[in-house]
């Protein structure tokens, strides 16, 4: 059904890193009905109005329930198998207009309560549609296996259908009855309170602290200030002041945070168990095919490839002229500059950095960045950040809150990699295998990057401006890799301490997470006690376990596969873009695993891991050389 990830980086996805915060945070807010059409989303290619919304939920409601009268009918044969699934996928269609019609409405006008109504109405909708399809797997896992085989192979029309329906074969031992998954279904809403209470913690109920620093000047420290002070004080007391304080917000009430978490990590070993799963990981993974190695691989050599990264901590140590560097530090920028990129300046030059992809690649991007489906701008009451979010049968809706910095023009080549990763897909794939997972997501986005880096590498002779670039890429490895990655490892044992049938108490994830912090940057960074109060802050942890290691994973699949495409002769960079392309246009139509082996790239071998590692090596040497030429 509809899949409503909003694709984003992991730099927007988490406060650990706090950039893109800090960026939106010194820009002004414009004046909505002032911003020129071609840098506003159009709705009408949804739907043309909210009549004409209403009409599509009640026809969505409508098909809900024919398709409930289906109930029984599996068994009939595979036309009627066939027309189950007919009717499932047209139901998921309209899910996709009903749904982000009002969602992406909300989401550039928070304060319009009507329109949060409305979404509110889908959600519900949404939730009578689980309950009352709940029959569909448990009665398709009645049939034997050989006989839907049988059936797949004498009937083309359910081609479409082949990898989801031999999928669910495949999870079948792990699936219940019909009761059993109704129950199951019965206590989602339940099972989301861990979530929901961490949501109220940490918007409705925290109280940031007002703090004075050495200047004069008072600042209430909402992650927004927050983020802005650590990159613009350039007083490293201040920062340490600051850090205390921000993180003393979470401190107040870690209790609460870790009953919260606590919540969230029986409820995953409940439904681990309830599944019929060794572990919370192998249950995690499970949906994707992932096998458990291939995170704790990813682990055990992020561990073993640490000293690059603290390489480049001890370089900015240098740079910055800190006798003692702190995680506060990492914010700080080593040089400054006042170069501009205006959103038409910076479209352009994205365009340029793709060309490599070839020119079938470039009239779709052309077309997607024309108009209408990017909101460009910052405006009163918009919400933060950038995400993509597909709309089926319509095609990608980008959300940016572009400021004219080197950072919101990398935004812009991340989020249209999403975008075109959709739009190559809903090209070249029916409705059923549209949807690409999570696993690949961000492959697609960290490719573009990588790309425009290269491409302004070889445009700029100036060394200040090579050596932000650089630091741009770093900071990337830092936080897309790195940091997930300890993310990945503590949200793994602390798993791991409610399935041993231990205590995860805030003291215990304090402990751990720290542990963490003195693991990952060694003696490369002076790491504060109250630090140890971060993991309350990382909204993953709460909303989706098991979910960031995806990006590190990605952006190691995107580096070995960004290598292939540039360098070795012609033929050989030709048949590598080839097969990347034919990934981005594969959609859901195999594993992940699978799809990207046929890219050329093993998760099960170490060498994407190293080739990252090696990479942020690279960089900071480079990184070196630029420094020295700076005057």
């Amino acid at each position: 059904m509809l899949k409503t990830t909003l694709l984003c980086g992991a730099l927007c996805a988490t406060f650990a890193m706090l950039a893109d915060t800090a960026d939106a945070a010194t820009a002004a807010p414009r004046n909505r009905a002032e911003i020129p059409a071609e840098f506003r989303w159009d709705f009408s290619a949804i739907y043309k109005d909210w009549p004409a919304w209403e009409a599509g939920m009640a026809e969505m409601e409508r098909q809900m329930d024919a398709f409930a009268k289906l109930k029984g009918s599996l068994a009939q044969g595979p036309q009627a198998l066939l027309k189950a699934y007919q009717s499932y996928d047209q139901i998921g269609k309209l899910q996709y207009l009903v749904y982000r019609y009002p969602q992406l409405q909300r989401d550039v006008d928070t304060r319009d309560q009507a329109v949060a109504a409305r979404f509110q109405r889908v959600g519900a909708v949404f939730a009578k549609f689980d309950a009352a399809t709940s029959w569909f797997t448990p009665e398709l896992l009645t049939l034997p296996e050989a006989t839907v085989r049988g059936w797949l192979d004498a009937t083309p029309a359910l081609a479409p259908y082949r990898h989801g329906i031999l999928n669910e074969f495949r999870r079948r031992a792990h699936v219940l009855d019909e009761k059993g998954e109704r129950i199951l279904s019965l206590a989602g809403p339940t099972a989301g309170s861990p979530g929901t209470i961490y949501e109220e913690l940490s918007t409705t109920d925290i109280q940031f602290p007002t703090v004075t620093f050495s200047d004069g000047s008072s600042v209430k420290l909402a992650p927004g200030a927050y983020a802005a002070l650590l990159e613009s004080n350039p007083n490293q007391a201040d920062r340490a002041k600051a850090a205390q304080a921000h993180l003393g917000a979470y401190a107040a009430t870690a209790a609460s945070y870790a009953a919260s978490y606590k919540g969230v990590l029986d409820r995953d070993w409940f439904l681990t168990q309830a599944r019929n799963f060794p572990t919370t990981l192998d249950a995690a993974l499970f949906s994707d095919n992932v096998p458990r190695s291939v995170v704790e691989n990813l682990i055990a050599a992020a561990r073993a490839g640490t000293e690059p990264l603290r390489r480049y901590l001890r370089l900015r140590q240098k740079l910055l002229g800190l006798k003692e560097y702190h995680t506060y530090d990492n914010f700080q920028p080593l040089y400054r500059t006042d170069k501009k990129y205006p959103y038409p300046e910076a479209r352009a030059v994205v365009l340029e950095s793709v060309a490599p992809l070839g020119e079938d690649y470039l009239k779709r991007y052309r077309n997607f960045v024309s108009g209408g489906r990017i909101d460009v701008y910052e405006s009163e009451g918009k919400r933060s950040g950038a995400y993509s979010a597909g709309v089926y049968g319509v095609g990608p809706y980008l959300l940016l809150n572009h400021n004219d910095t080197m950072d919101a023009m990398f935004t812009l080549a991340h989020e249209a990699g999403h975008a075109m990763h959709t739009v190559l897909s809903y090209e070249n794939q029916p409705y059923s295998t549209s949807d690409y997972t999570i696993f690949v997501a961000e492959v697609a986005s960290t490719t573009n990057e990588r790309f425009l880096l290269e491409h302004l590498l070889k445009k700029s002779t100036d060394p200040k401006e090579r050596f932000l670039l650089l630091q741009h890429a770093a900071d990337q490895i830092m936080g897309t890799f790195y940091t997930q990655v300890m993310f990945a490892d503590f949200e793994l044992r602390a798993h791991q301490l409610v399935e041993q049938g231990q205590g995860a108490t805030a003291e215990v994830l304090n402990q751990l997470y720290l542990q963490m912090l003195k693991d990952y940057y060694g003696d490369a960074v002076t790491v504060d006690d109250f630090y140890k109060h971060t993991w309350a802050r990382i909204g993953h942890f709460f909303r989706t376990p098991y979910y960031v290691y995806q990006y590190a994973t990605c952006f190691a699949s995107s580096a070995q596969l960004f290598k292939a495409m540039t360098s070795g002769d012609e033929a050989a960079r030709k048949a590598a873009t080839e097969r990347y392309l034919t990934l981005l246009k594969s959609g859901g139509n195999d594993y992940p695993m699978e799809q990207l082996k046929k890219a050329g790239v093993d998760l099960t071998q170490p060498g994407p891991v190293q080739a990252v590692i090696a990479q942020m090596d690279e960089l900071v040497t480079r990184m070196e050389k630029e420094a020295a030429a700076i005057r």
